[in-house]
């Protein structure tokens, strides 16, 4: 079957140079950059830069953009995927799943002028430098079902510190109910101190994520949105201050909870992982 005779001026790029250019962005860089621009890439080719626009649109190629990846290398990553993946898609009953973690170093740094508000035509602006006034440590329990977070926050971050969290928690949470934390490796959450803590508190089951993979721990998520939403643009004059800021937060997250969903079963993520490792080994580095 053909095609009929269509109106309007005739083809100027051929599926040669369309190959051309995608071959070159994905195999190639330029002499002077580590990655290709639309007018470098126009020189190179004889092509527009409106073309080479249009083409790595219609490939959905970004050699402007990077991502972060790391493959865990713990031992047991097939297994704690698994059982934590498992939590996730199936909450054991008379029980509450928490995501735990700390969000260390927060730093309440204000700018060393005041910030020009934004106007019509003309974004927010604001000094590069700022002053340090402090930091302070968020502990925060997200129950995954819910979206509500216990938080907590501390001037340190130490074994002691997280064994008062536990404390909390424990408090907060109804006698009647098991509790599964998934939490990271760090040696604040496996000193001798927190393991005869543990022991007296045979409720409390934690689950930990592999090395290298905190992406596991849905409370991280959480953390990013507070990062984007409160911290990354705020003006802090102190530390308490910042500690305001954060727990004004935290209530209103816990006054409209958002859970997040988790979608994928371990063997999707498992073949997602057996794909980037095909591709690593392919690529030549």
């Amino acid at each position: 079957m053909l095609d009929e005779p269509r109106p309007g001026a005739p083809r100027q790029v051929g599926d040669a140079q369309i190959e051309r250019v995608v071959r070159l962005t994905l195999e190639s860089a330029p002499a002077d950059a580590t990655h290709w621009s639309t007018r470098a890439m126009a020189k190179r080719c004889g092509l527009s830069q409106t073309m080479v626009s249009r083409i790595w649109r219609a490939f959905a190629l970004q050699p402007q953009r990077t991502a972060g990846c790391k493959l865990s290398k713990d031992p047991r990553f097939l297994e704690k995927l698994r059982d934590i993946v498992g939590l996730y898609l199936n909450p054991p009953d008379r029980a509450l799943g928490l995501c735990v973690d700390e969000k260390a170093q927060i730093q309440a740094l204000d700018r060393s002028q005041p910030v020009l508000p934004m106007r019509p035509g003309q974004a927010e602006r604001r000094t590069p430098d700022y002053l340090r006034h402090g930091t302070t440590h968020l502990f925060a329990a997200l129950d995954f079902k819910a979206g509500t977070v216990i938080g907590e926050l501390h001037q340190r971050h130490r074994a002691i510190e997280f064994r008062k969290f536990l404390e909390t928690i424990d408090q907060a949470v109804p006698a009647a109910l098991q509790l599964h934390l998934i939490i990271d490796n760090s040696a604040t959450h496996q000193t001798p101190a927190i393991q005869r803590w543990l022991l007296r508190h045979p409720r409390f089951h934690l689950h930990f994520t592999p090395t290298g993979a905190s992406w596991l721990n849905l409370v991280e998520r959480w953390f990013a949105a507070l990062t984007e939403k409160q911290l990354r643009r705020g003006a802090h004059r102190s530390t308490r201050e910042l500690e305001d800021a954060i727990r004004r937060y935290l209530e209103i997250c816990n006054r409209h909870p958002k859970p997040f969903i988790w979608t994928k079963t371990a063997d999707h993520i498992l073949e997602s992982v057996a794909r980037f490792c095909k591709r690593s080994s392919n690529s030549g580095h």
